[in-house]
């Protein structure tokens, strides 16, 4: 097996979601701690080895589905580049890896690292075929990285980052299954069963009603007397300019491009994204610090 192939099955570019877990450090303006970013940095690549082992079961689970996909017929288990014995084997050093760098962390890191786990294996098998619940979960995993990186600094989590967190995954994922939907009405092959459960009207639908509650959210966050006293400033509101924006060109990737597949690849591959997550890094980094 090549290095190009693991890479492939184990999805590192998909490693861009766990920095989630640096988030209550930021946010808590002490992200310039260097022992609690050390500790926040070792949970991320222990939550990111898990993560990969999520992945191979999940590919593992639907190599059948996958080999009619246009895309994931393309995975290394449905091409047949890796085998399911090698792939087992993988999936097992990498669960006992991340467990056991999680569990010199954080025994919450820990526990919540294995609820994720099981959250993922359940929806593997079963809960990825209900409608809504689909994209619940893979809104939940979002919250639960917030929560391993408030476990491992001790740090507490403001309601406001929990409640957006969830609403901008949310907002993605519909995105997502959208994509689904296309290839459904396109070829008439159902790439999971959960697509029974949605169509284009509701889905443009929903992903509108979470924009417009994730920039209302946030304005509000940003402008709450309690978080511009503890952030010590009142110029908060300027970065949900960035949100606008790239919300709106998210919108305009789904809607117009037509291009929903994977929100991981869009933020790596997409300019006007990577400005955009940029320009709110740095006016939030310079308010704040």
């Amino acid at each position: 097996m090549g290095i190009s192939v693991l890479l492939r099955l184990l999805r590192p570019h998909q490693y861009i979601k766990n920095l989630f877990i640096f988030l209550p450090l930021f946010f808590a303006m002490k992200i310039t701690d260097f022992h609690l970013f050390l500790k926040s940095f070792v949970a991320f690549v222990a939550f990111s080895l898990s993560a990969s082992a999520v992945y191979i079961l999940n590919d593992y689970h639907d190599i059948e589905e996958d080999r009619l996909h246009p895309k994931k017929r393309f995975r290394p288990l449905a091409s047949a580049e890796v085998s399911k014995t090698q792939a087992l084997r993988i999936m097992l050093v990498l669960i006992v890896a991340g467990f056991g760098v999680m569990a010199s962390l954080s025994i919450d890191a820990l526990f919540i690292l294995g609820f994720y786990t099981l959250m993922n294996i359940a929806y593997s098998f079963r809960l990825k075929h209900i409608a809504i619940l689909d994209v619940t979960i893979i809104a939940i995993g979002f919250v639960l990285r917030l929560f391993i990186g408030s476990a491992v600094t001790d740090i507490s989590l403001s309601m406001w980052i929990v409640v957006m967190t969830f609403l901008l995954a949310l907002f993605m994922a519909l995105a997502k299954r959208r994509d689904d939907v296309l290839i459904y009405n396109d070829t008439g092959r159902k790439m999971r069963k959960a697509v029974e459960g949605y169509n284009l009207r509701f889905l443009d639908t929903a992903m509108a009603i979470m924009a417009s509650v994730v920039i209302v959210a946030y304005t509000i966050y940003t402008t709450s007397p309690e978080v511009v006293a503890r952030m010590h400033s009142q110029y908060l509101y300027l970065t949900a300019l960035f949100v606008i924006l790239g919300i709106l060109r998210y919108l305009q990737i789904v809607f117009v491009f037509k291009n929903s597949a994977s929100p991981t690849l869009i933020i790596l591959e997409d300019r006007f994204m990577q400005a955009t997550l940029l320009g709110w890094v740095l006016t939030f980094t310079w308010i704040l610090y």
